[in-house]
């Protein structure tokens, strides 16, 4: 395939091309679990995104590298803006076994999706104006660092969600504890060294902080899908890092902003 450019020298066209449209579709679920909308940078090494949700409480740091696709053809990067609601439905037109194409026509300026599977479809839709901000990472000095099961991280935020709105996370170097507290109904998990769940744990200094469940569970939930593992880094009433370790050549990280609880 040629790839034509224009006379400044930025990229016109691009062809990528995934056998598991699975693989791809859960990525971008668990993306637009924060944003309607997102840019995504489609360059020589791979695609990657980074943005923040509109009320500005979490962020989303994901990456794909090109290993992990079937074919994978941009010589440049091009920034590509979609609302990721609009992209899932076509996603979702993708059975099992079947393969999924991407590229951008150059003529239209139109986001190309072809499923290729008993027969062929093709999706065209538009692309929105890619946004010119770079989100820089949060720079945060972390006290503790504990990593475990995803499924087990989402079973116990599931049960802390039956009695309030909001967990609080903590460790002591030797477990992981989420407490929360409802009107009239309380809960406590605790995560022991050698348990099946958690993995490993440590800290500097006994760490706590208080995080809504609207955005955690979510969050989780959607991750488990592409990840079995994650690591959680947190300090005392400060933004709590999720990295969550993907089944493919990639990243997906999450920062999420802290409840400030007033004694």
């Amino acid at each position: 395939m040629k790839y034509r450019h224009k006379k400044n020298g930025e990229l016109d066209l691009f062809k990528i091309r995934m056998s598991d449209a699975k693989l791809l579709r859960d990525a971008v679920t668990a993306i637009s679990t924060l944003i309607d909308e997102g840019t995504f940078v489609i360059g020589p090494d791979g695609i990657k995104l980074r943005a923040m949700d509109p009320s500005r409480v979490a962020m989303v740091d994901f990456a794909m590298q090109k290993t992990t696709f079937d074919e994978y053809a941009s010589d440049q990067e091009t920034k590509i803006c979609l609302n990721l609601g609009e992209l899932l439905k076509l996603l979702k037109r993708a059975g099992k076994d079947e393969a999924v194409e991407l590229y951008l026509d150059e003529g239209t300026g139109q986001f190309v999706i072809t499923i290729r599977g008993k027969y062929i479809r093709t999706f065209r839709m538009p692309t929105l104006e890619a946004s010119e901000e770079e989100q820089g990472l949060p720079k945060i000095t972390f006290n503790a660092k504990v990593t475990l099961t995803t499924d087990g991280l989402r079973q116990s935020l599931e049960d802390v969600a039956l009695v309030s709105d909001h967990v609080r996370i903590e460790t002591d170097g030797e477990k992981l504890a989420m407490n929360a507290k409802g009107d009239i109904m309380g809960a406590n998990i605790e995560l022991k060294k050698g348990s099946d769940a958690l993995l490993s744990v440590e800290a500097t200094e006994p760490s706590k902080s208080t995080f809504p469940l609207s955005y955690l569970s979510e969050i989780v939930k959607a991750a488990v899908a592409t990840s079995d593992i994650v690591t959680l880094e947190f300090s005392n009433d400060m933004p709590i890092r999720l990295d969550f370790k993907q089944t493919y050549d990639g990243t997906l990280v999450y920062y999420l902003a802290p409840r400030i609880e007033v004694e």
